[in-house]
């Protein structure tokens, strides 16, 4: 009989390229637990620690790291050793007062940037779906996994549903709560997520609607002035006049 499901390990060679391990090394790595975020948009929590933080020098010292609950995503301890961690999540120490952002990189595809302790305490996220629910309220379906039931007081007029998809939410962590609200439109201030421009960020000055979000086009405007274009799928807005996070100029 043949196997069935997907195979539990991973070996190094196939894994993700930005990924922070040596492909000749060793010939197994951590394999991402079924979570928030895709095998080939995460980083797994044990390389994080091991192979980007440096505080291992081995998955067994990793793990044990991991398991003790010294480690935060989002604001909740996290024990799994292949938990993933993908764009927009926070990673927090509270021992040695660290934290840190996972944002896309031109180089290396998603990287961790160190941030204060008051922006670790919010979080960017991106709408990817819309859906009715019981009682004729909003359920925002956001980049990371998270649900967010937004309240209609009238379902015949849905005054409180100024949200579409694509749109950014700013919420507080681990509370969930939406702070703010960021429209994909012209004129705000955008970050580049994937693509051969991933890691740049500019302010769009203009958006081709086409047959779906593949096809649809951004243009942005770097703060060196040069002209930017990217699919839709690949935007990710974070601000009006300010980025809402601190964004690196890598």
């Amino acid at each position: 009989m043949g196997r069935k499901g997907p195979r539990r390990h991973l070996k190094r060679f196939p894994a993700p390229a930005f990924w922070p391990i040596s492909k000749k090394a060793f010939k197994f790595a951590v394999k991402p637990s079924p979570g928030p975020h895709p095998i080939d948009r995460c980083i797994p929590l044990l390389s994080i620690v091991r192979d980007v933080l440096g505080y291992a020098e081995n998955g067994r010292e990793a793990r044990k790291i991991i398991k003790e609950g010294t480690i935060k995503i989002d604001g909740r301890i996290r024990k799994d050793p292949k938990f993933p961690v993908g764009l927009m999540d926070v990673v927090e120490i509270p021992k040695t007062d660290e934290h840190y952002r996972l944002l896309p990189h031109p180089q290396k595809g998603l990287m961790v940037h160190e941030i204060s302790k008051e922006e670790a305490k919010v979080k960017l996220c991106r709408i990817e779906n819309k859906t009715t629910v019981k009682g004729g309220h909003v359920q925002l379906n956001l980049h990371d996994g998270r649900n967010k039931i937004i309240r209609i007081a009238n379902p015949f007029k849905p005054e409180e549903d100024v949200y579409k998809t694509m749109d950014a939410v700013k919420i507080s962590i681990p509370e969930q709560e939406i702070l703010s609200h960021i429209k994909l439109e012209e004129g705000v201030l955008a970050l580049i997520i994937g693509g051969k421009n991933i890691g740049l960020h500019g302010r769009i000055i203009k958006i081709e609607r086409g047959f779906g979000r593949h096809r649809s086009i951004v243009t942005l405007e770097s703060i060196e002035k040069d002209i930017i274009k990217t699919s839709l799928i690949y935007t990710f807005p974070v601000g009006r006049e300010e980025p809402e996070i601190s964004i690196p100029k890598w």
